[in-house]
């Protein structure tokens, strides 16, 4: 899998999702969780199993909720399914154009070249981008994608579940980056990583060195220091998930980082749990906007969360 790319947290508002607050209380590590009742069995749940550099291709059903954003009919970037109308992904993915004509969502496959049934291709109703996303490297690297209509859910298409504001992604937290992507070249086969969290400190450490780039607060970085394996192009805005207890949880969209699978150099992801989805209608088609999380206090929409 290579990637490409404020340090203000925020909370992307989308027009149409119901709410209701809850208070939750701090989970110091992300094994100690729970689900609620009924989104224990409906998210991040892998399906019957039977372009990564340094990866291996999946199973059919084994990231069922890992689909491709497809521009003109060919693979763009990854993306994850986090409801049934809506897509995660990062909004680098949208800098030629942000026609929703001209984007599809291809779900249910590990195949991506040549699917087949129970694949399915969705058309994009709305595509929203983070505003304050400022390009390349910047912090804000989040998109949402609204499909025309909602998918059904299958065991090849399930939703992965967001992680709560308090879950923790500790250093050397084994965790997984999936794509189609490697060295600008979409593969027709699905491939998986295993990849460990790297301490923030660390990985500003050595991004600070040459370029000297920045790791902000709303960055994830994991991968291996010794190179080898990362994501690549391609694989942008695709998922980082780590399982917590019988359910996956996303951690992360693929981001940037400087080249692909380099020494010192490991993969930096947005740290999805810098960021909210809530809803808000204002009664406008524009009424998509983004807003710190520290103004308003934690919701949880109808699409799962984990605590």
């Amino acid at each position: 899998l290579s990637v490409s790319g404020s340090r203000h947290s925020a909370l992307l508002e989308a027009r149409g999702w119901s709410i209701q607050p809850i208070t939750a209380p701090p989970t110091p590590h992300p094994s100690r969780f729970q689900l609620p009742p009924v989104l224990s069995t409906v998210c991040g749940r892998q399906g019957p199993t039977k372009r990564i550099v340094g990866g291996s291709e999946v199973q059919d059903g084994e990231w069922p909720w890992q689909v491709s954003l497809r521009l003109n009919g060919t693979h763009h970037c990854g993306g994850s399914l986090i409801a049934p109308q809506w897509v995660l992904t990062a909004a680098h993915c949208f800098r030629k154009t942000r026609n929703p004509s001209q984007f599809s969502v291809l779900l249910g496959t590990h195949k991506q070249l040549h699917p087949s049934p129970p694949a399915v291709t969705a058309s994009v109703g709305q595509i929203v981008p983070n505003p304050r996303y400022g390009g390349k490297v910047s912090s804000g690297d989040i998109a949402l994608v609204q499909l025309e209509r909602p998918v059904n859910l299958t065991n090849r298409i399930v939703p992965i579940c967001l992680p709560d504001a308090q879950v923790q992604f500790l250093p050397e937290t084994k965790c997984w980056v999936t794509g189609w992507g490697e060295d600008g070249k979409a593969l027709e086969m699905l491939q998986k990583l295993e990849v460990p969290i790297i301490a923030q400190a660390t990985c500003d450490a050595l991004y600070r060195r040459g370029k000297r780039q920045n790791i902000q607060e709303d960055m994830l970085c994991a991968g291996y220091t010794e190179g080898g394996k990362d994501a690549c192009q391609g694989d942008s805005g695709g998922p980082l998930v780590c399982k917590m207890g019988q359910s996956w949880v996303q951690a992360g969209v693929v981001s940037w980082g400087e080249g692909c699978a380099q020494k010192n150099r490991p993969g930096v992801y947005v740290r999805v749990t810098s960021y909210h989805v809530r809803a808000r209608d204002a009664g406008r088609q524009d009424s998509w906007v983004l807003s710190p999380v520290l103004f308003f206090p934690h919701l949880v929409p109808q699409f799962p969360h984990v605590q």
